[in-house]
């Protein structure tokens, strides 16, 4: 086979090719590609320009290097939403065919720290109701949770064994969420946290910290959810102004 006839750079048309075959059932999830000699030798191409594809693939989540070992067909997402829209994360999973469940760590009040009063905006709160919580998708661990709610707007024996925070804050407060203001980070590796999901070091997590606010401006609850990128990936719709 040979590619060169496109116009365009190599290492680009080495990408489409690659994602075709992955599309097409010619590699499989979790499958280790063939070696760069081969794979080039079967694209027409040179190791270095294939390289340079296998790095933005890499990039762009779609294949995993393993160095010493090979290079592998990540799974693709169960899940794509717009950052914009905001979902809890059982309507993402449900959304996405599967069935969502709840795993809980732990529930404890904690001292509200500076950090906790400056974003929820409240120099005089002094607890929070923390919890700890596994999101499950089919029974396989997806997603970690941990979600803060100042202790004056709901006990934490109310937050025990509630598998949608929203909801329940909306039944117990008649307050609506209504927005967050999110800031998205990789995470390359957490002991505990990659342990908990039974997720190969090696692999990214997506970790959203959200401040979550009603219509009347109040924040109201902080999350971070980090997000096991062969299950969930997120995208930005932006417009041009």
């Amino acid at each position: 086979m040979s590619i060169r006839a496109d116009a365009r750079h190599l290492y680009l048309q080495v990408i489409d090719e690659i994602r075709k075959e992955i599309d097409n059932g010619v590699y499989l999830e979790n499958e280790k590609l063939p070696s760069e000699y081969e794979l080039s030798k079967h694209l027409g191409v040179s190791r270095a320009t294939l390289r340079e594809a296998l790095r933005i693939l890499e990039e762009d989540n779609v294949v995993t290097r393993r160095h010493g070992v090979g290079t592998f067909v990540n799974p693709k997402p169960i899940f794509s939403s717009g950052i914009e829209e905001l979902t809890s994360v059982t309507q993402m999973i449900e959304r996405s065919g599967k069935v969502a469940g709840t795993q809980y760590l732990s529930a404890e009040v904690v001292q509200a720290t500076d950090e906790d009063r400056l974003k929820f905006n409240n120099q005089s709160l002094t607890s929070l109701s923390k919890i700890e919580r596994v999101r499950t998708a089919d029974n396989d661990p997806v997603v970690f949770c941990i979600d803060k709610i100042p202790t004056d707007l709901i006990p934490i024996e109310v937050l025990r064994d509630e598998s949608s925070i929203f909801n329940v804050f909306e039944s117990y407060t008649k307050k609506r969420v209504a927005y967050a203001v999110t800031y998205i980070e990789p995470v390359s590796y957490h002991d505990r946290i990659y342990s908990i999901l039974n997720y190969a070091s090696d692999q990214p997590l997506l970790l959203l910290k959200q401040v979550h606010y009603t219509s009347d401006d109040e924040p109201v609850l902080y999350s971070s959810n980090y997000f096991r990128s062969d299950t969930f990936s997120f995208y930005v719709l932006r417009k041009r102004v």
